[in-house]
């Protein structure tokens, strides 16, 4: 496996996001639930992923952004700690758009990357680790096999197309 290292609320530079949106175009159009379906545009993902990132990474704000970069100093994967948005929920964090740069699938960048989460969230006094699947992907078996717990499911929260409707999964672990 090549090497990967990880940091919590990068600099936020044009060049950095340039490539955080590049990686989130790309995964949306091979197919990944990071909130796309196929095709997208970098400049659609880019309305989303402006208001995303200026909650990450102030000093006092409320998301912190997990960044894996590859040997080349390349954005390999990310992934957003959400807050839960209530101080009585101050312990437990979200955990969002988790997604690995298509170049990089089957490296198991996706199990280091999760890690990382599990140790930044330690790291910020968090407990607990939430995070929603969409059904029909597969990838609650992948949670599943890093310690997370289907809590509830919602079906067909998720229409991916006309007639094409997905269970959104809720899963939790304790960090």
């Amino acid at each position: 496996m090549a090497e990967l290292h990880f940091m919590v609320d990068p600099e936020l530079t044009p060049e950095l996001i340039d490539e955080l949106v590049e990686c989130w175009t790309d995964v949306s159009n091979a197919g990944g639930a990071v909130g796309f379906v196929p095709p997208v545009t970098a400049d659609v993902v880019r309305k989303t992923a402006d208001p995303t990132f200026a909650r990450c990474g102030a000093p006092d704000g409320p998301d912190h952004l997990l960044v894996g970069f590859d040997a080349g100093n390349r954005v390999a994967c990310w992934l957003i700690l959400g807050d839960a948005g209530s101080w009585l929920r101050a312990h437990w964090r979200w955990v969002l758009r988790v997604m690995v740069h298509p170049r990089h699938q089957g490296k198991g960048y996706g199990a280091e990357l999760m890690r990382a989460a599990d140790t930044a969230a330690r790291d910020l006094g968090v407990e607990a680790l939430h995070l929603t699947a969409r059904g029909g992907t597969g990838v609650d078996r992948f949670y599943a096999r890093l310690g997370y717990a289907e809590v509830g499911r919602i079906p067909r929260a998720i229409r991916v197309a006309p007639g094409d409707d997905r269970d959104e999964i809720y899963m939790m672990k304790f960090v």
